[in-house]
């Protein structure tokens, strides 16, 4: 298990401090698979070099496995080699002097992993091998290895002394998009098998829901939300995780009245009266914003005058093969729409647009992590998402 307490971790740059983690908190039940997500700079990567003890944080505390690595309050540092963790850099880090099997069973041979007397190196390092896909290949010097093989090389020589914690920063941000899509998966199947539990660094959203069973998304060095893949995508709690995660339409709106049914309430927006879903207590007044996904902006046919529908033009048609994204204009606002590609939808025509109450959300912003916040890498890095639709009041 991992357990980090109130983390905070300061940098210098141009004599100035730069709050790089800023009272992170996190709890990693044993075997499962935690994903740190947010863009450049955010504090991810930071954090995860404070829980393997490259850095050493300003204050906080850090538990592996049920030891206390780091405590600022009990002055406790352990040092790196002396934490019984596994770790994959983005370069893998990879002995190039060593051929395969040396890479792997150097863990085992020397230092904190060392094999007690009497179990087999030899039969350990095939074993992981074998588990990796390189059995056969032992001889093989690490350079010649492609860019998919140094990779599960790397996770090997991580889990050859069975640590209590597997860290992984952004191992796939090398390979191109197939491996990517292999490794996800051998990736998530090897951590489930050996049950290790893994704190996993990534700025790409794909990876994070595919590989984990919690993702916790930074910004600015503060942890703002943290759920399971779906939550964080269906339900954003600030503009920022709307904004990172995923496309979204965000539309401003003020709360009219509150419905009968549990959790609707009705806003009025510049789209007319929209009911929508809210997880929390909300009065009427209230100015919020609702967050709609592309994918559920549905057409309604020839329907008109029922709840959530309007009328909209399609500025802009984009076939790509099982979907279509649509550019929508509604009373002077854009939307964004991902139609079925055997829509009739076309550019310059009329449709009918219906935005279920299930799927418009109502939330509120945060201090210091809304839409104020920005990220701070650039919106087009790749595999950060795409930026959400802030539809104008």
């Amino acid at each position: 298990m991992i357990s980090i307490k109130d983390l905070r971790l300061t940098y210098e740059s141009d004599g100035l401090p730069v709050q790089a983690v800023n009272g992170v908190s996190i709890d990693v039940p044993k075997g499962q698979f935690y994903t740190l997500l947010g863009p450049s700079g955010c504090g991810k990567s930071s954090t995860l070099r404070c829980v393997a003890g490259l850095e050493k944080p300003d204050s906080g505390e850090i538990v592996l496995g049920g030891e206390t690595v780091f405590s600022s309050a009990r002055g406790v540092f352990v040092p790196p080699y002396r934490r019984k963790l596994g770790m994959v850099f983005q370069s893998y880090a990879i002995w190039p002097h060593m051929n395969v099997f040396d890479n792997v069973a150097y863990p085992l041979k020397y230092g904190h992993h060392k094999l007690p007397r009497g179990e087999s190196v030899r039969d350990r390092v095939r074993d992981l091998l074998a588990m990796v896909g390189l059995a056969g290949l032992e001889k093989r010097p690490a350079p010649l290895l492609s860019g998919g093989q140094q990779q599960r090389l790397a996770l090997a020589r991580a889990v050859a002394g069975q640590p209590d914690v597997l860290l992984l920063d952004e191992p796939l941000s090398n390979l191109d998009a197939r491996l990517r899509d292999d490794m996800r998966h051998e990736i998530r199947e090897l951590t489930m098998r050996l049950n290790i539990t893994t704190l996993f660094v990534t700025h790409d959203q794909l990876e994070a829901f595919t590989m984990s069973d919690t993702v916790g998304v930074m910004n600015q060095g503060v942890l703002v939300q943290e759920g399971p893949p779906a939550a964080i995508y269906r339900s954003p709690s600030t503009a920022f995780v709307a904004n990172f995660v995923g496309s979204s339409n965000v539309i401003p709106a003020t709360v009219t009245r509150l419905c009968d049914e549990p959790r609707v309430v009705e806003a009025e927006t510049a789209l007319g009266p929209l009911l929508c879903e809210a997880d929390g207590d909300v009065r009427p007044g209230e100015t919020l914003s609702i967050l709609v996904r592309p994918e559920d902006v549905k057409e309604a046919g020839d329907a008109a005058g029922g709840p959530n529908t309007f009328r909209a033009t399609a500025r802009k048609v984009v076939f790509l093969g099982p979907s279509c994204d649509v550019d929508l204009e509604a009373a002077g606002l854009s939307l964004k729409a991902v139609f079925p590609s055997r829509c009739s939808v076309a550019a310059g025509t009329e449709v009918m647009v219906h935005l279920p109450a299930y799927a418009c959300h109502l939330m509120r912003e945060e201090a210091g992590s809304g839409s104020d916040a920005k990220p701070s890498a650039p919106a087009a890095e790749p595999g950060a998402g795409s930026p959400a639709v802030h539809v104008p009041a």
